[in-house]
C-alpha cells in the first residue's frame, strides 16, 4: 500500500502541534484531553517516523548504488530495506485505518440461553465458562452481576462486567447467536439435539459518555430468587433500575445493595450506550453487511459441533477441529485473532477507498 506522504506529513504536524499545545496549557480538562490525544497518537507517529526514515534511506540508496565502489553494498541494503518497507507501510495503514473508539475498554457480558430448554441453558453455563477462562488468560477480570440459573444446571441468563485493557476489542466479534450440536445430559437415548444461546458484548462507558437524570430512572428492590440454600439473598439488595424513556430494565442481584447500584447503573449506561452504538451502526447499515464485528445479535455467528469436536465461524468461513480447547478458553484466541485481521483487512480497504 502506498501511503500519501502528505497523509503521513498531516499526522506528525498534528503530533508536533498536540506536543506544543500541552506545554502551554493551564486548563485541568485540557491538559487531560491533550494528554489523551497525544497517547493516542504517539504510536501513529512513531510508525509514521520509522517509515518516513526507511523511505529516506531508500532514495540515499537508490544514489549510492550508482557509485561502483559502493553499489555492491547499497544494492544488498537496498533489498533488505525495500523487504520491510511493506511490513512497515502495512503497521501505520493500520494504525491510521478507521477504529472503533471503544477499542481498549472494558465491557459488559451478557449470555442468555435460547431455543434448547434446559439443555440451552447448559450451554450458556459452557460458553460463560469459556469466557471466564479466556478473560484469566489475558489477565482480565471479571465479576457476576446478576445470575438467573437454569433447573438443571448452567445459566438461563447470566451478566458479568469484564475489566481490563482492550476487553472490548477482543470480545466484541463474539456478539450474536451461538449453535451448539451434542447429546445432551438430559437426553437417555443418545439423539444429537440442536440449542442456542446469544451473546451481547457492550462498551463500558465512562461517566462523561452517557449522562443519565435523576427523573429519567426508577429503582426498585426486592428479594433475589436463586436456586436456594446460601444463594438467596435473606434481606431486600438485590436493585432493579427502569430507564423510563427507553424502558430499559437492568437488575443486579449481589449480597450489598450499595454496590448493586453501583453494578446496575454502569449495566444501564452502557446499554444506553450501546443503543447509540446501534443507531449509527444502522446508519451504515450497508456497510455493517461486509463487517464481522456488525453486532447483530439474531445472526448465528458459530457453530460447535461436540460429536464432530468442530467449531465453525460462519463469518469467515472458518472452521476448526479444536474444540475441546476452544471451550477451556485456551483455544478461543485462534477464532478471535481471525476475526480481528478480517476486521484489519476490511478497515485496510477502507483506507484505500478513501485515498482514491
Amino acid at each position: 500500500m502506498q501511503l500519501p506522504q502528505a497523509k503521513l506529513e498531516s499526522v506528525l504536524d498534528r503530533f508536533r502541534e498536540i506536543e506544543a499545545r500541552m506545554g502551554a496549557a493551564a486548563d485541568g480538562a485540557e491538559i487531560v484531553r491533550l494528554s489523551k490525544e497525544h497517547a493516542e497518537l504517539r504510536p501513529v507517529a512513531d510508525a509514521v517516523g520509522t517509515l518516513a526514515a526507511a523511505r529516506a534511506e531508500i532514495v540515499d540508496l537508490e544514489e549510492m548504488a550508482a557509485d561502483p565502489e559502493m553499489a555492491a553494498m547499497a544494492r544488498e541494503e537496498l533489498e533488505k530495506l525495500s523487504e520491510r518497507l511493506p511490513g512497515l507501510e502495512r503497521e501505520v495503514a493500520l494504525l491510521l485505518a478507521p477504529k472503533d473508539k471503544d477499542e481498549h475498554a472494558s465491557a459488559i457480558l451478557e449470555v442468555r440461553a435460547g431455543t434448547g430448554g434446559d439443555e440451552a441453558s447448559l450451554f450458556a453455563g459452557d460458553l460463560f465458562r469459556m469466557y471466564s477462562r479466556y478473560a484469566a488468560n489475558q489477565g482480565w477480570k471479571v465479576e457476576v452481576q446478576d445470575a438467573s440459573e437454569g433447573e438443571m444446571g448452567g445459566y438461563k441468563e447470566i451478566i458479568a462486567s469484564v475489566t481490563g485493557d482492550g476487553v472490548f476489542g477482543k470480545l466484541k466479534f463474539e456478539s450474536g447467536v451461538h449453535r451448539v450440536q451434542r447429546v445432551p445430559a438430559t437426553e437417555s437415548q443418545g439423539r444429537i439435539h440442536t440449542s442456542a444461546a446469544t451473546v451481547a458484548v457492550l462498551p463500558e462507558v465512562e461517566d462523561v459518555d452517557i449522562v443519565i437524570n435523576d427523573a429519567d430512572i426508577r429503582i426498585d428492590t426486592y428479594r433475589s430468587q436463586g436456586a436456594g440454600g446460601q444463594h438467596v439473598n435473606t434481606t431486600d439488595s438485590a436493585v432493579r433500575i427502569t430507564h423510563l424513556p427507553t424502558g430499559v430494565v437492568v437488575t443486579s442481584s449481589q449480597k450489598n445493595q450499595h454496590e448493586n447500584k453501583r453494578k446496575a447503573m454502569l449495566n444501564l449506561k452502557a446499554r444506553l450506550y450501546d443503543m447509540q452504538r446501534q443507531a449509527l451502526d444502522d446508519a451504515r447499515s450497508d456497510a455493517r453487511k461486509s463487517q464481522v464485528g456488525s453486532g447483530d445479535r439474531s445472526e448465528r455467528i458459530r457453530t460447535y459441533n461436540f460429536p464432530q469436536g468442530r467449531v465453525s465461524d460462519h463469518r469467515i468461513n472458518l472452521t476448526l477441529y479444536t474444540l475441546p480447547k476452544v471451550m477451556e478458553g485456551e483455544g478461543l484466541d485462534e477464532l478471535i485473532n481471525a476475526l480481528i485481521a478480517d476486521d484489519q483487512a476490511a478497515r485496510l480497504a477502507s483506507l484505500e477507498d478513501s485515498f482514491g
